[in-house]
């Protein structure tokens, strides 16, 4: 962002320099091109003013002479011609920079005419007032100095128009690090925040009010989620505490009096353990929903192919034990933003649904798709079983929603809860010729992510790092 504003600033400070500096420097070039052209017109008629004296009144030609010279001593050209032509009083130069009937032209119209011819400006200007006139003149001047000058012109053009953009480089840097510093702490405490740390919090004195005060909100919304967080995890071990112990107790008795009693007894007993494991694995379930919803992930580069043949390669006792095959498909190396143990987790929840719901001689195949254009990996878990209906599909990650008679309706809940936690998505559809295939959207690790860059950081900080 720093950048940005910099970058914008200075095309702003470009922008005005151009629009002005650029306009200024036509105009005075328009101008000081005027003034030239018209102190040579000036410089002329003084000579064929002089000329004229001679030409026309039969005066001496002295004060002629006098401007020829004053002419010859400016650096220009002089040339008079009477009315047939002739050339009788000329400066030691002789330029040649109208075209040859341009003379002829001047003699009989008297109309005065100019040309520029490479670095002299050439002017024919009549002698006299009358039509034709009584002679004249050609009065040639060089650019040379005209050139210097507006090249020294343009120069301090150049060097204001440099010393504005140096000032603005400097306005527009500050400018960019006055807001975008206290932004981009802004930006890694709440990266910090969303990585678990709850303590993380901005302490930003400079920049804008309007960010100061966005601190300010922070950090009492991170405070709050602290708190909040601290209670949720506070009531999920006093709940695993209070739950599990009675259950277990309760489990033990009922198996010393299981181990005494008759057989009816014992049948209606072993009813109730199984009542008590299935409590035991619903009080299980509900644990993991709340900690999935409840925790605050901490991502990283998850190698998808090597967590999913460490899955495979768990149940397949269990799978082999049903006549079910397990496979893995998709290309190696492929690496996904989550957190450690969420995976492990899913698949374990997916591979158990599964196995409960795929007969003898089906299988279940989990498919890694990479999508570079959305910056995406997709996992899919894709089994030939019974499959589900729409209505079914719409509420599966729904808590206690299950359609068998056994299970706890969580399996699919905790697996939406710990996708969802982890900035993914999740989604069910039928298996083409029968089944259901679950599609698990994650982020894409890049080469080298921000999470990884961060984990160098606080390795560098630590002592001894």
């Amino acid at each position: 962002m720093t950048r940005r504003i910099a970058v914008s600033v200075l095309s702003l400070v470009v922008a005005l320099l151009v629009l002005a500096v650029v306009p200024l420097g036509i105009s005075i070039t328009a101008r000081e091109n005027d003034s030239f052209r018209e102190e040579t017109a000036a410089r002329a008629r003084t000579v064929a003013s002089a000329a004229e004296e001679h030409l026309s009144d039969n005066r001496s030609d002295a004060d002629a002479r006098e401007q020829i010279d004053a002419a010859a001593a400016h650096g220009d050209c002089a040339q008079v011609f009477d009315a047939h032509g002739a050339l009788f009083l000329a400066t030691p130069c002789h330029a040649d920079a109208l075209p040859q009937g341009a003379l002829a032209q001047v003699l009989r119209t008297g109309t005065q005419q100019s040309a520029q011819n490479g670095n002299w400006l050439t002017m024919a200007v009549p002698v006299g007032d009358t039509v034709p006139p009584a002679g004249a003149l050609l009065y040639s001047r060089s650019t040379d100095g005209l050139d210097d000058q507006l090249l020294a012109i343009w120069g301090w053009l150049g060097v204001c128009a440099l010393g504005a953009l140096g000032a603005g480089v400097l306005v527009a840097v500050r400018l960019a690090r006055w807001v975008g510093r206290p932004l981009v702490e802004l930006d890694e405490v709440a990266a910090r925040l969303g990585e678990g740390r709850l303590d993380a919090r901005a302490t930003i004195t400079q920049g804008p009010p309007e960010v100061r005060r966005l601190a300010t909100t922070f950090n009492t919304m991170a405070s709050r989620t602290e708190n909040l967080m601290h209670g949720h995890r506070a009531v999920i071990a006093d709940v695993s505490h209070q739950l599990r112990t009675p259950l277990t107790a309760l489990r033990l008795r009922l198996d010393l009096l299981a181990a005494d009693a008759d057989a009816d007894t014992a049948q209606e007993l072993g009813g109730a353990q199984d009542e008590i494991a299935r409590l035991s694995r619903l009080v299980d379930g509900l644990l993991a929903v709340a900690r999935a919803e409840n925790s605050v992930p901490r991502q990283s580069a998850v190698r998808l192919d090597t967590v999913v043949s460490d899955r495979i390669a768990a149940w397949e006792p269990v799978a082999e034990e049903r006549g079910v095959r397990l496979a893995a498909q998709g290309p190696s190396g492929v690496s996904a933003l989550l957190t450690n143990g969420d995976l492990e987790q899913v698949l374990d929840n997916l591979f158990a649904n599964a196995l409960e719901a795929v007969p003898a001689g089906g299988q279940i195949v989990v498919r890694t798709t990479p999508d570079p254009r959305q910056a995406e990996v997709r996992l899919s878990v894709v089994d030939n079983g019974p499959g589900m209906d729409e209505a079914a599909r719409e509420r599966a990650f729904l808590r206690f929603d299950t359609g068998r008679e056994s299970g706890t309706g969580l399996g699919l809940a905790i697996v939406h809860r710990l996708v969802s936690a982890n900035g993914g998505r999740a989604a069910l559809e039928p298996t083409p010729g029968g089944g259901l295939t679950v599609h698990l959207w994650f982020l894409a690790a890049p080469a080298s992510s921000r999470t990884e860059r961060r984990d160098r950081r606080d390795r560098r900080e630590r002592p001894g790092g």
